[in-house]
């Protein structure tokens, strides 16, 4: 027999182990736990370690010739965001015998009846919350948090709201799951903020699609979570202080024809749509799944306006109705290309805003623009930065900075 056993346990206790544990349990001449463990055992006799500093005294006691049986009683599964990983750094692997108990996140998926073979799991118990942030990002369905007394339920609830998501999130918060004051509860974002939880908690996020209430949206800068965006990259669109710069870089007018191209999710389309209703806005997007996007949000804004173009620039520009304003925010390195095709299509008066995130876009243009005396650039190197929460403080956090360029007639003033 291995000298060092390290079981899981729940809340139920003693009761909640087989028998063959609770015997093991019996043989130890140490036990080694938390409080709140090593009260489920209040007449073992055995010798009492708590767990700070148990590894030393766990390298000691293997030193001896004969080292007798130690059980280590922790939470759950201990090699899921447990003592378990912490172990193994310290002590030999052939010392020692893991005992997995079920884990709270397993209790927790099954109290809300939600298959999780597929949900990222994140700790915040003492961690930051990046890989959290992460995840949000990224549009994971369902995503398990394990929380602390500084990332509490609503402190995460506050953090998704300051990410601005494209996608909304529901909160199941499991508290005292195995025990008898198990409490399950779902809140949304907004809903569970100033409450207070049992500190023994696990937070289920569950993605959320909600359609925007028309009469509620603002003129302009819809926010980024009402756009319906890629599963797998929802963060892949324009994002609102973004898109609010191009709209007045455009500086569109009544009845006035725009192309969009590279349309993406085709949020700068709905945005410029909803601004001029009686114009005619034409979304050019290469990919099958960013055309089936910007006809779902077409649908979701009720932009009629807006005509979808499945096609690549600069050949699908071809048959398309002269425009007063160009907008690129794709071009798929062809840059250059789409330029020369866009300027002898404007109409009188008309000019291109091109949306640059990469430098070599940047270096493309400029010298595009270098070879024609008759066209000018005017450049802005937008830099927005989000606050987030991070517990009781506040953090900003960067988007991508993007350039913009408005390429005009160099005799044109503005």
């Amino acid at each position: 027999m291995t000298p060092i056993h390290i079981i899981g346990i729940g809340l139920e206790g003693a009761a909640g182990l087989p028998a063959t544990l609770q015997q093991l349990i019996e043989q130890a001449t140490v036990l080694a736990g938390s409080d709140r463990h090593l009260s489920y055992f209040p007449d073992h006799p055995a010798t009492r370690w708590p767990l700070s500093g148990v590894e030393t005294q766990l390298q000691q006691h293997l030193q001896q010739p004969n080292p007798s049986l130690v059980v280590v009683l922790t939470s759950g599964d201990p090699l899921f965001f447990g003592l378990g990983r912490q172990l193994l750094q310290s002590l030999p692997v052939e010392a020692l015998t893991f005992h997995p108990h079920i884990s709270s996140i397993q209790l927790a998926f099954s109290r809300v009846k939600l298959p999780w073979q597929n949900a990222a799991l994140v700790s915040a118990h003492g961690r930051s919350l990046n890989r959290l942030e992460k995840c949000l990002k990224a549009g994971h369905e369902l995503i398990a948090v394990l929380t602390d007394t500084v990332h509490t339920p609503a402190a995460i609830a506050q953090f998704i709201q300051d990410l601005a998501l494209p996608n909304a999130y529901r909160l199941w918060v499991c508290e005292h799951l195995g025990g008898t004051d198990e409490t399950i509860q779902v809140f949304s974002t907004e809903s569970i903020q100033g409450l207070t939880f049992m500190p023994l908690n696990v937070v289920i996020l569950q993605r959320q699609e909600t359609p925007p209430v028309l009469e509620n949206l603002p003129l302009f800068g819809i926010p980024d979570a009402l756009f319906l965006s890629f599963r797998d990259r929802p963060g892949l669109m324009t994002k609102r202080e973004i898109r609010v710069q191009i709209l007045a870089e455009l500086a569109l007018h009544p009845g006035a024809v725009v192309w969009d191209i590279g349309a993406g999710t085709g949020s700068v389309s709905v945005e410029i749509a909803r601004l001029i209703p009686d114009g005619q806005v034409w979304a050019i997007e290469q990919t099958t799944a960013g055309q089936q996007l910007i006809e779902q949000n077409i649908e979701r804004f009720a932009t009629s306006n807006v005509q979808v173009i499945h096609g690549k620039a600069p050949q699908a520009l071809v048959d398309l109705p002269r425009p007063h304003r160009i907008f690129i925010g794709g071009s798929q390195g062809l840059l250059s290309d789409i330029c020369a095709t866009c300027i002898p299509k404007l109409l009188p008066g008309g000019y291109i805003v091109a949306a640059i995130a990469t430098l070599e876009n940047l270096a493309e243009i400029t010298q595009w623009l270098s070879q024609k005396p008759e066209w000018q650039g005017h450049y802005q190197q937008l830099s927005f930065s989000r606050s987030v929460a991070v517990g009781a403080l506040t953090r900003l956090t960067p988007l991508n900075p993007v350039t913009l360029v408005r390429l005009s007639p160099s005799h044109t003033d503005f």
